[in-house]
């Protein structure tokens, strides 16, 4: 897969945001109702860049030249990708991401890297103290913090 290093000199990118889609582990969220959802929050489609569903697929969303929709006052220096899931049976945020979830999400951030070598990892929660969410409900700054 390639994810736009073509395009990476058209847009400056100091970030590479995670997020959780905020459903439950246990339901399919696919592409397609993530779309509605977005479509209805009046987004003109999805707003991450990328999002990668339970079963490890990559589904690019947005071209990477094209600035987001997933993190209000950081979306023009950003990347943003999400997972499906963050929430467990009780509805309360948890890293429910799937071995395959983990490979895919390591597999692309080494490749956002590559493409974008300064841009910093971190989680929608710790791109601000203002920011009061789990999302993505867990480190991603520890956990992704060493990739070069």
């Amino acid at each position: 897969m390639t994810t736009g290093s073509f395009y990476q000199n058209y847009r400056e990118v100091t970030l590479l945001v995670v997020h959780c889609s905020a459903t439950r582990y246990d339901r399919n969220f696919p592409v397609e109702a993530l779309h509605r959802c977005h479509l209805a929050r009046g987004f003109a489609s999805i707003g991450y860049h990328f999002y990668i569903t339970r079963d490890g697929e990559v589904h690019i969303c947005r071209p990477v030249h094209q600035i987001g929709a997933h993190a209000s006052g950081w979306n023009d220096k950003s990347i943003g990708i999400c997972y499906e899931g963050g929430l467990n049976k009780d509805n309360r945020p948890a890293d429910t991401r799937t071995y395959a979830q983990k490979c895919s999400l390591l597999d692309l951030l080494r490749q956002l890297k590559a493409d974008y070598p300064e841009a910093r990892i971190l989680g929608h929660y710790q791109l601000s103290v203002s920011v009061h969410k789990a999302c993505p409900c867990f480190d991603a700054r520890e956990e992704y913090g060493a990739l070069v």
